[in-house]
């Protein structure tokens, strides 16, 4: 090869400016602004889209998502890429509003503004009703432990998590929310069922309760029977009343029922509604 003549030698032309910048868009919360108004676009309230993620393989709740929305904490890459895939955002750098890039002056730029005016005013581009949610959601906590594997500070720990439900499915004095584990209250609970729970400390026979009994927490239906043979004494009060034995009874019958030991921490935790 021949030695290249000066005149063939291309000046350096230096990189364009990048049309992104990560600093301009959190401060503008561009990021959330995109998804919120992608979301309304698709009809989609924040417990829908929070139901939807659930196919990608996201757990999250709809306040997380809210947070999102507004610039409060921002999605993982997993994450995002799930929302683009709900949202229809194939290339999202072409919706943030900072990586479009100032095509026309100052001039140009007002002219496209008052043309947008002029066809608002005609009232025949107005954007479509956002997709109506009449529906009630209401948030509720519901503890991510399971019932029969409780420690003895269930229900009174930090594992829970809010989450979105239709206000016509929580009975009016549910305070929490537990996931059931395991088939001892089958056929009427199921396991991963979420039962409302309502906080008390005293259950009637056949009711159904949570209770922590010597450090693990469970679902089952309170009974009482006399005292077992030997342990007469341990349930009579000063007076000399003779008191019932709890009784811990399971609607599977493959289950045997368990009379409460007097010796063992025990606790009625609430009802099962």
């Amino acid at each position: 090869m021949g030695r290249r003549k000066k005149e063939d030698i291309l000046p350096f032309e230096p990189f364009p400016i990048p049309p992104y910048n990560a600093a301009t868009a959190r401060e503008n919360n561009s990021l959330g602004q995109c998804l919120a108004e992608a979301r309304r676009c698709h009809g989609l309230s924040l417990s829908e889209l929070s139901t939807q993620l659930v196919d990608y393989g996201i757990q999250i709740g709809g306040p997380a998502i809210s947070k999102w929305e507004m610039g409060r904490s921002v999605p993982d890459a997993y994450q995002l890429l799930a929302l683009c895939c709900i949202l229809d955002l194939e290339n999202i750098l072409e919706v943030l509003p900072t990586c479009k890039l100032p095509l026309l002056n100052d001039e140009g730029q007002q002219k496209v503004e008052a043309y947008r005016m002029d066809l608002a005013a005609t009232g025949l581009y107005r954007p479509a009703p956002p997709h109506s949610d009449t529906t009630r959601y209401v948030e509720m906590p519901v503890y991510t432990l399971a019932v029969s594997a409780g420690t003895g500070d269930f229900l009174d720990d930090d594992s829970w998590e809010m989450v979105s439900f239709p206000e016509s499915a929580i009975p009016q004095t549910a305070e929490v929310g537990i996931r059931v584990n395991g088939d001892s209250m089958e056929p009427v609970y199921h396991d991963g069922q979420i039962v409302w729970v309502h906080r008390c400390e005293t259950l009637h026979p056949g009711d159904v309760g949570i209770f922590l009994y010597d450090g693990e927490g469970y679902l089952k239906s309170y009974g009482e029977q006399m005292p077992e043979e030997g342990l007469q004494e341990a349930f009579t009060d000063s007076n000399g009343q003779v008191h019932p034995q709890p009784v811990l009874i399971s609607f599977n019958q493959a289950y045997p029922p368990r009379p409460v030991s007097p010796y063992s921490p025990f606790r009625i935790v609430g009802k099962v509604l």
